[in-house]
């Protein structure tokens, strides 16, 4: 599977209908961005089940504001609706591999028990 172009306007439904999300926040002028790009691209072939989806910064830059997005390349990972990973940085192939691992590994229910909890918290 390709990637997705993840804009303002799609954004609410690409993430309410994939289960599994991975952004890559990035800019043209970037070198670091266009060197992680086929890194990217090549993990979106190998992984059919995940949904791999780029936000160019300079044209959403509302969408990068609201994920405030302060260094790019920044990759982020959005399971179940829910924001579990955001770190800036170009991943080489293994690390890049290592994190979708890691990702599919999370207790979904424990990170929601722990948000309602936190939430009830701060009430």
């Amino acid at each position: 599977m390709s990637t997705v172009e993840l804009t303002a306007d799609n954004f609410d439904q690409t993430v309410t209908d994939n289960e599994f999300v991975l952004i890559d926040f990035w800019a043209s002028w970037c070198g670091p961005c266009r060197q992680f790009a086929p890194v990217f691209e090549q993990a979106s072939e190998k992984h059919s089940d995940i949904t791999f989806t780029k936000v160019d910064t300079e044209a959403e830059q509302q969408l990068a504001a609201a994920f405030n997005i302060r260094s790019i390349p920044t990759l982020a990972v959005i399971r179940d609706k829910t924001l579990i990973y955001s770190q800036p940085g170009a991943l080489p192939e293994a690390a890049l591999e290592d994190l979708i691992r890691q990702a599919r590994e999370v207790d979904m229910d424990e990170v929601r028990k722990a948000a309602a909890a936190q939430e009830s918290e701060q009430a």
